[in-house]
């Protein structure tokens, strides 16, 4: 049996309404994800037992300042050239009206809402359609054979789209045709392989699994006549596995912490694990996070220099064997063999679609940690800057500012300018800050008096280059333990920050917070503003507005947007609009935007919310949420996934929607004898995780989305 995951358990609270929810050993529904994913993190000692100054410690100061940062200031948000808004407000009757319909809702969401279901498909409104636009073991190299799923071999794995896609990214070609990346996060061998042993896998099980891992770059073609999107074979196709090279970039590139005995120059990488999600740049790359990259190392638990062991438990590496094995085919994951190798991952990785011979690179400049994925803004004066989330409970939330401008264009020189802009500049951890009395935070999930979850945030420096801005620490030793760093200075415990992203209309930044069970818990941080929930088992959404509407900024107002779960709860909140009118909802992960400023949330629950009508709790699905007017805080369901499956990766255009069902079929019972699913192939099939295109349907071909 899997290890008990606690974020899955049940939620009662002082004054409020027990949600049935389910304490099993695993996640409602879920038997494998937890195990293979995340190595049963939420089941584990929480890595962050610092006990630096956090909320509460931090009030006073923030009372004294909080007159032009407390909730109700406005702050003027430059919106390219067209003036400012006012923003970040307590009434969104003061936000700036949006584009409506004949319906009253906001353009972009005039959808029928769909109910929360337990359907094994793809549930939709009326009007809208789908196709699978490629799926595990689809050919992605030109030559690739076909998938056999009875007689999967290493090399044809690694010529196909990998298992468990997440992070879905595209970028235009030419006509219909588009470039598309995919992270592969994980693998789930006993969903992979028939009579799978879980203590004696073999070497090609292995490398099987080495292969299914890692990143895809293919190209597709939309048909504008019928909406379908498909696959296509072509040159700038590729793969990287767990056993591609990478490159070492930026500040902490050659430094000793990162040297082996294979690689003494510290610079050259092989392979890329769990990438979870990542980000499109405006200079046309794609970014990829490195994630729970811990738990593939072995023999942490034996490894006898007290600074090394220190280190590793900081990052929740701990184990004796791992869960895969991969230490008894390749040494490197053998900690006492290789004990810098776990500091080569858990960085930001970035590729180059337009070049199939370039080698992907890891920065270094945006720090190591647990990478949910890092996505980027421009700053006033046109650096870059790229917001990321560390997804433990109690981790953080960071930003890094380029040292240099973007260089626009296409042109030869501004493309080789652009390669490194990620490679100099500054990185920073945020400390949040309310303007609430700590006697009104109550853990309940209660709104304080002045009616909102707000207040003030600072952006606190870590590194610059070869400057170190934390005692006791030198650049290096910040880059490559960033978490220790950020303990050093005080940053916010959060609730598992996730996705970070800024809306392209409104420059605002959203943070979505999956849950955190232990909040609150014996011995563990308790609830402070920017955390209001004890035992946080459906997480809650922040919205940042960055001082003057500056990227760059080192300051910020925030605002909590939803606090999630079931709206008949009284804990739960939606910007003030009525929970009558809004969608269940349950650990936001994935975070988008279309070209509106409508915000589109994917989840990752594992039927974790149970309500009247579905016994096993509902499905993940993807939910629009309106930002502005009346309507703000309205959260509605536009797609569910299938039985077993995470809602990931979702793209968001006035064309199509994209979006990424992961671990199909990962329910109680579920084996390839035995499958949960029959996703997306149909009855007799084995679940295959996939890339969905969604598009509304129209009179004489598609429509737009949501109109």
């Amino acid at each position: 049996m899997a290890q008990p995951c606690p974020d899955a358990g049940s939620t009662t609270r002082p004054g409020a309404v027990e949600l049935p929810l389910l304490a099993a050993a695993h996640r409602p529904g879920r038997l494998y994800t937890c195990r293979y994913r995340c190595g049963d993190a939420c089941a584990r000692p929480v890595p962050n037992r610092s006990e630096n100054e956090y909320f509460g410690a931090v009030l006073q100061r923030a009372i004294s300042r909080r007159g032009a940062l407390r909730a109700g200031a406005v702050i003027t948000l430059a919106v390219g050239s067209t003036g400012a808004l006012a923003a970040c407000t307590t009434s969104p009757a003061v936000a700036p009206a949006a584009e409506v319909t004949a319906s009253g809702l906001p353009r972009g969401l005039d959808y029928a809402t769909v109910p929360v279901n337990n359907t094994d498909g793809i549930t939709l409104p009326p009007g809208y359609a789908s196709n699978v636009v490629i799926r595990w073991g689809d050919p992605v190299v030109p030559g690739a054979p076909e998938f056999d799923f009875a007689n999967q071999t290493p090399e044809a794995q690694a010529q196909q789209f990998g298992y468990n896609n997440d992070f879905c990214g595209v970028l235009p070609l030419d006509g219909d045709r588009l470039v598309m990346f995919n992270n592969h996060e994980y693998s789930i061998e006993p969903l992979m392989f028939p009579g799978y042993d879980e203590e004696n896998p073999t070497e090609t099980q292995v490398r099987i699994g080495m292969a299914a891992h890692g990143l895809s770059v293919h190209v597709v073609e939309r048909d504008p006549a019928t909406g379908e999107m498909r696959a296509v074979l072509d040159p700038l196709n590729r793969r990287y596995t767990a056993t591609s090279e990478f490159l070492l970039t930026g500040p902490a590139a050659g430094s000793a912490l990162l040297q082996t005995s294979a690689d003494p120059t510290g610079t050259r990488v092989l392979g890329t694990l769990n990438n979870c999600a990542g980000g499109v740049t405006p200079w046309g790359t794609f970014l990829s996070g490195e994630e729970n990259f811990n738990q593939y190392f072995a023999n942490a638990a034996s490894v006898v220099d007290p600074a090394v062991l220190a280190r590793a438990e900081r990052y929740g590496i701990t184990e004796e064997a791992s869960e895969r094995k991969w230490e008894r085919f390749d040494p490197r994951f053998d900690m006492l063999a290789e004990p810098n190798e776990p500091n080569r991952f858990g960085w930001i990785v970035e590729v180059d679609p337009q070049d199939p011979t370039a080698t992907p690179v890891k920065r270094t400049a945006l720090g190591r940690f647990k990478h949910e994925g890092a996505t980027t803004h421009l700053a006033a004066d046109g650096r870059a800057v790229a917001y990321m989330g560390d997804d433990e409970r109690f981790d953080y939330v960071y930003k890094f500012v380029s040292d240099r401008a973007m260089q626009e264009g296409g042109t030869r020189a501004a493309r080789e300018a652009n390669a490194t802009l990620l490679d100099d500049g500054t990185l920073y951890v945020a400390r949040f800050t309310g303007d609430s009395p700590a006697a009104e935070i109550t853990g309940d999930g209660a709104v304080p008096a002045d009616g909102a979850f707000d207040g003030a945030g600072e952006w606190i420096k870590l590194a610059a280059g070869t400057e170190s801005f934390v005692p006791g620490m030198s650049a290096e030793e910040v880059y490559v333990f960033t978490r220790q760093a950020a303990d050093l200075v005080g940053a916010t415990k959060m609730d598992r920050p996730e996705d970070v992203e800024a809306n392209p209309v409104t420059g605002r930044v959203y943070v979505a917070l999956t849950n955190n069970t232990d909040r609150g818990t014996e011995g563990k941080a308790g609830p402070d503003e920017a955390n209001p929930r004890t035992t946080n088992a459906h997480g809650h959404v922040l919205e940042l507005e960055e001082d003057g509407g500056d990227a760059a900024a080192p300051a910020f107002a925030w605002r909590i947007l939803l606090v999630c779960g079931d709206p008949d709860d009284p804990g739960t909140y939606f910007a003030g609009f009525d929970k009558s009118q809004v969608s269940p909802i349950t650990s936001p992960d994935n975070l988008a935007f279309d070209g509106r400023g409508n915000l589109w949330i994917s989840t990752d629950s594992g039927r974790a919310l149970e309500l009247p009508g579905t016994p096993a709790g509902i499905n993940d699905g993807l939910y629009g949420v309106s930002l502005e007017g009346p309507t703000r805080g309205r959260t509605a369901l536009f797609a569910s996934v299938p039985n077993g499956a995470e809602c990931c990766g979702p793209v968001v255009t006035d064309e199509f929607v994209l979006i990424s069902p992961q671990h199909p079929g990962d329910l109680d019972g579920a084996s390839p004898e035995t499958p949960q699913s029959t996703w997306p192939d149909g009855p007799g099939s084995q679940p295959r995780p996939s890339v969905v295109n969604i598009w509304r349907e129209g009179a004489s071909g598609p429509g737009r989305i949501g109109e």
